[in-house]
């Protein structure tokens, strides 16, 4: 019966299990911040003390420092003790979670819209400016000869002068004259650089835009795809088709939330000649179940140990475990069946775990059931003890689930 899912029921699955990673991740997250802080505040105010204290203080101290270091052992105790608890309320909880739920999935909600992201290369699609224009050289303008200084040789002194402004300005006009000529060459070589810098621009940006139009056209069409194989799962719900309903179910269950430690699977095949679903359940092992009862601390050895649950208690915890499960599965797939296309749930449910026998991979059988869709909704769940329940329902049981005594199906009545 083991099948993979589909791919809605993958999707919800997989969803499910980021949001429970999320969760924990962000629960340990400030289960750390809080110890920090706490230890931080017992050093800061050790510290202020040892610093004020006088040494006929430090007896004193010493023992007030040991009686806050065994009160937060203490503290620490109560904590492991309190998450042990925690532990245990969500086991013993797992039917009573999911009745305030909707089981019901509403096949629209999975309908993909296409995202696209931002096009990555958006300042392709601004035109480069134009370059300023190259200015006109400024005209030369001659300079006055500096005035002669001194008594002797005047005439010959203002006449190099003279010819010293003739030259240099001759020289800066020459400069001028060459640098206008070459102007409109220099001018014409920018606006052909520029010009190719542009059509560089627009090549790299049609090359982008190709490559952004065909990620696109794949995105869309992946979505289409996916839309278009969720109509023909609503189509095929509708006429109750064999894949369709197996689809549907497989995706009831991989939106059923379990404690992220606690790993529950199904697989389920559907006989539309009865409108029987049949369901297998896979459980984790007895291991599952803590065998601790609380911690407590010793001051004596300054050690924190753990207190053993009876045997008993352990037994029943996994024994509830493995009823309150076969019950939460019947219950989550007849509730999100509106449509009423399965009439009744043959439901068996066990453990894989290893043969003491044979050294081997072997499967216990736990439960057997089955149950008509009448007959179920006409049980009150939020007021019954699953053991009498499944009792009531001709269930075939193990006796005791947590030594991994297996049950067999013989005998187990079909549902009515």
């Amino acid at each position: 019966m083991a099948r993979r899912r589909g791919f809605f029921a993958e999707m919800q699955h997989q969803a499910r299990l980021a949001d429970q990673r999320q969760q924990a991740a962000i629960r340990q997250h400030a289960q750390a911040v809080k110890q920090s802080e706490a230890a931080q505040r017992r050093a800061e105010r050790a510290q202020l003390a040892a610093e004020r204290a006088s040494e006929q203080d430090r007896k004193r101290l010493e023992r007030e420092a040991a009686q806050a270091h065994a009160e937060a052992r203490v503290a620490e105790a109560e904590d492991e003790t309190s998450e042990l608890h925690a532990r245990f309320a969500e086991l013993d909880g797992i039917l009573e979670a999911t009745l305030a739920v909707d089981d019901f999935v509403d096949l629209e909600t999975l309908r993909a819209v296409v995202e696209h992201p931002p096009f990555p290369y958006a300042h392709l699609r601004i035109a480069l400016p134009a370059p300023a224009p190259i200015p006109e050289p400024p005209l030369p303008v001659k300079q006055e000869p500096e005035a002669v200084k001194g008594l002797f040789g005047r005439k010959q002194k203002q006449e190099q002068a003279t010819l010293a402004v003739e030259q240099k300005y001759a020289e800066d006009y020459h400069a001028w004259k060459q640098a206008t000529d070459e102007l409109p060459g220099r001018r014409a070589a920018q606006l052909e650089a520029h010009a190719r810098a542009e059509q560089e621009r627009q090549e790299k940006l049609a090359a982008a835009e190709a490559t952004y139009a065909q990620d696109s056209a794949v995105r869309e069409r992946d979505v289409a795809e996916q839309n278009e194989a969720l109509d023909q799962l609503i189509a095929g719900l509708g006429y109750g088709t064999v894949d369709a309903v197996r689809e549907y179910v497989s995706i009831v269950l991989a939106n059923s939330v379990y404690p992220e430690w606690l790993p529950v699977s199904h697989s389920a095949e559907f006989d539309p000649a009865n409108a029987e679903l049949a369901m297998r359940v896979l459980i984790p092992g007895p291991e599952i179940v803590p065998v601790v009862k609380y911690y407590k601390y010793t001051k004596a050895t300054d050690e924190i140990t753990p207190v053993a649950a009876t045997q008993k208690d352990t037994k029943d915890r996994y024994a509830g475990l493995v009823h309150n499960v076969a019950l939460r599965s019947l219950h989550e797939v007849f509730e999100a069946d509106r449509r009423g296309l399965i009439k009744s749930i043959s439901l068996e449910l066990g453990t894989e775990t290893i043969s003491p026998a044979t050294g081997q991979p072997t499967y216990v059988l736990f439960v057997a059931v089955a149950a008509s869709r009448e007959e179920f909704e006409n049980l009150d769940l939020s007021a019954v003890v699953p053991a009498a329940t499944l009792e009531h329902l001709g269930a075939a049981v193990s006796k005791n689930p947590y030594a991994l005594t297996p049950i067999t199906a013989a005998g187990v009545r079909r549902a009515r």
